[in-house]
């Protein structure tokens, strides 16, 4: 009986890493960062020019798994929205599930610059560090230097939001503009509702087909994951060094307490709102939540997202087909939060006083921004950029994130995906009570 006890986990992890792409990808992760850790800096096992070819070689199947969801994403986005407004059935449901959509987003994503201000400012992680020794460990100049607010303007403001709708949906297609191919998507599908079925069949049709490939592709692409993973953390971790990741601990803490902080206000809403299982709903969320964490990009989870909610969580196509898609371009939450903590950190550790209408400036910023933030990797430093010279912060400081920032990407990510998945759940309830109350009604009538 001793010998079994032992004996029987080994066949049952074995099984798990076979059959399963969550536990596959924490694989990869594990023995990525234990590689990382041998080819970083403070081993010295290796020379720096040998572990950068070593690991631009591992990043391999990292490249490829992200070429492949880049390639496939814009068709996939532009089926699924047109495909879930359309399944809808009429513009009165359309209209409720996507204001409510709308409403939603706006709410959380407030939520979320609210915990990250509150923490910022409570910990202030900037008072933790000796910015002049951070400058020379990073060998950054001085960063004080005349600052070109070239950030917000009122009068920029009208053009930007008529700018949103593509003169030319083909450039924005070519160019990957997803947030003016969700807006030409959301009028072509408005405009399918309007006209008889027997006129947009062919069209849907044709989508359906399209939406089906472009998922098969991702299919193929999955098996990558586990092997990006791999790469993409020995990477990080050889070029970072585990010293570097430690000097801006009290920053990367207050980052990760806050986005978790958020996944709290998820487990709120699946279970108060959606009425959901805690423990069995989060655990369907494994493979986009550790997908999203190994690749930081919503764009490229979206599929698994959409197969996960429609399979597992039992989600009516019709809401996952619309709230994944248009969450995975607009919804947000993790790289608002992060924006705003970034901008609080550097402007506690340059000295920078952000006063009210700053502050209030720099949190419209980092929502609009994440509304429009693309999906994919490394995007949320450089919009930083633009929100850091809005706030009069020396936009130099974005250097000192870099180091670190890709591990942050990887969490807010893997929140942003968490967030997309609990709007689901919470639409499905919500058309699902509709529907209850619709048949009620009419059963007395």
């Amino acid at each position: 009986m001793v010998i079994k006890s032992f004996e029987y986990p080994v066949p049952q992890i074995t099984y798990l890493i076979k059959k399963k792409l969550w536990a596959q990808v924490l694989v990869g992760l594990f023995l990525g960062l234990i590689l990382g850790i041998v080819l970083g800096p403070e081993t010295g096992i290796v020379e720096k020019e040998t572990a950068e070819i070593i690991t631009d070689w591992l990043a391999i199947p990292a490249n490829l798994f992200l070429k492949i969801i880049q390639m496939i994403i814009v068709p996939l986005i532009f089926a699924s929205i047109i495909r879930g407004l359309t399944s809808s059935g009429s513009l009165e449901q359309l209209q409720k599930i996507g204001l409510g959509a709308a409403v939603y987003f706006v709410i959380t994503t407030t939520i979320a610059l609210t915990i990250g201000i509150s923490l910022v400012t409570t910990i202030a992680p900037g008072s933790f560090i000796d910015s002049d020794l951070i400058r020379e460990s990073f060998d950054l100049e001085d960063p004080e230097e005349p600052i070109e607010k070239t950030g917000l303007n009122i009068h920029d403001i009208p053009q930007s939001i008529v700018g949103l709708v593509p003169s030319n949906p083909l450039a924005s297609f070519m160019s990957g503009e997803m947030l003016s191919i969700v807006i030409f998507a959301l009028i072509m599908g408005v405009a399918m509702i309007t006209i008889p079925a027997k006129s947009s069949r062919p069209i849907l049709d044709l989508l359906e087909s399209i939406q089906k490939l472009t998922m098969k592709v991702v299919s193929w692409a999955m098996r990558l994951a586990p092997f990006a993973a791999f790469g993409l953390i020995a990477g990080i971790t050889s070029k970072v060094g585990l010293s570097a990741l430690a000097g801006l601990g009290a920053y990367m803490a207050t980052v990760i307490v806050g986005l978790f902080a958020m996944i709290f206000v998820y487990i709120i809403i699946v279970k108060f709102f959606a009425k959901r299982s805690l423990s069995s709903t989060f655990s369907m969320m494994k493979d986009p939540q550790l997908l999203a964490f190994s690749t930081s990009s919503s764009a490229a989870v979206m599929p698994v997202s959409i197969k996960t909610a429609e399979e597992k969580m039992k989600v009516k196509p019709r809401v996952s087909q619309f709230i994944i898609p248009l969450g995975a371009t607009i919804n947000m939450d993790g790289t608002a939060m992060y924006q705003i903590i970034a901008v609080f950190f550097l402007a506690q550790l340059f000295n920078v006083d952000l006063g009210f209408t700053t502050i209030i400036l720099v949190a419209l910023t980092s929502l609009a921004a994440s509304i429009g933030a693309p999906s994919a990797p490394g995007t949320g430093i450089v919009i930083l950029s633009t929100i850091l010279i809005a706030a009069g912060v020396p936009a130099v400081g974005v250097v000192l994130l870099l180091g670190v920032d890709r591990i942050l990407d990887m969490t807010r990510t893997m929140v942003n995906v968490t967030g997309d998945l609990t709007a689901c759940l919470f639409f499905d309830r919500r058309t699902k009570a509709e529907s209850i109350s619709d048949n009620q009604q009419q059963n007395t009538n």
